[in-house]
């Protein structure tokens, strides 16, 4: 068996054409579900990154494994303490090392254990590509590294890739190059004004607020990020 398991941070599986999304935007994933099995009854555990993809690597609820959140004592994996022989028991039951055990070799092309300081998250792979960038590089950067493995390893049965992208995690960083292909297209019914302001309005991270200050901060030096939201046309610029 070949498992090849793309993890792309904050991509929302309704926008995806295999769920029904009406845009063309993952012609690939589309092919590739074409001849797959599509899952429609699929929910996140845990939340948000950090959790989520410890509960989904461990096997265990965040209640259990102890990472619920991103710092503190709540992003660190509870320990087994003196009852721990020479190996750990994440070693053993991890997804990865399940896998592994199943004469599976695993490979993870990914930058989440530094990025979120998750080393626990390595565990049961064989090999870990680290291309740097801690979760700021980009798929031109990644796609590379996975494509040398697939030629090394691609025809050989029994392995399984992780391959992290973190493109639709904000800030949005799609060259300018790509144009915007939608730019014509309406925006989704759902976004009327009465939701948009309703957005504005909001505090916290990712509101409208949050995204307006960081195009002045450090997200001006992303193309998509430059010019601030002001109306709900200018949703169209990201």
């Amino acid at each position: 068996m070949r498992i090849l398991y793309l993890d792309l941070d904050s991509l929302r599986p309704d926008h995806l054409g295999c769920y029904g999304y009406h845009r063309n935007t993952s012609p690939n994933i589309d092919s590739i579900a074409k001849e797959g099995v599509t899952f429609t009854n699929y929910y996140c555990s845990d939340a948000p990154c950090l959790p989520s993809r410890s509960a989904l690597m461990s096997g265990r609820f965040g209640i259990h494994n102890g990472i619920v959140g991103h710092g503190g004592t709540a992003a660190d994996m509870r320990r087994e303490g003196a009852k721990r022989e020479f190996n750990d028991r994440l070693g053993m039951e991890s997804l990865p090392a399940i896998l592994r055990q199943a004469a599976m070799k695993t490979a993870s092309i990914s930058t989440f254990s530094e990025r979120h300081s998750a080393w626990t998250f390595n565990a049961g792979f064989q090999e870990v590509f680290n291309v740097g960038g801690r979760g700021h590089e980009t798929a031109e950067q990644v796609l590379p590294v996975a494509l040398k493995w697939l030629e090394d390893n691609g025809e050989s049965e029994n392995w399984f890739l992780h391959l992290n992208f973190w493109d639709p995690h904000t800030p949005y960083r799609t060259p300018e190059s790509y144009g915007n292909p939608f730019e014509k297209e309406p925006l989704p019914d759902w976004i009327t004004e009465e939701v948009f302001e309703l957005h504005r309005n909001k505090k916290g991270q990712h509101s409208i607020e949050d995204m307006n200050a960081l195009a002045k901060s450090h997200y001006q030096q992303h193309f998509r990020h430059q010019q601030e939201i002001e109306n709900r046309d200018d949703l169209r610029v990201i």
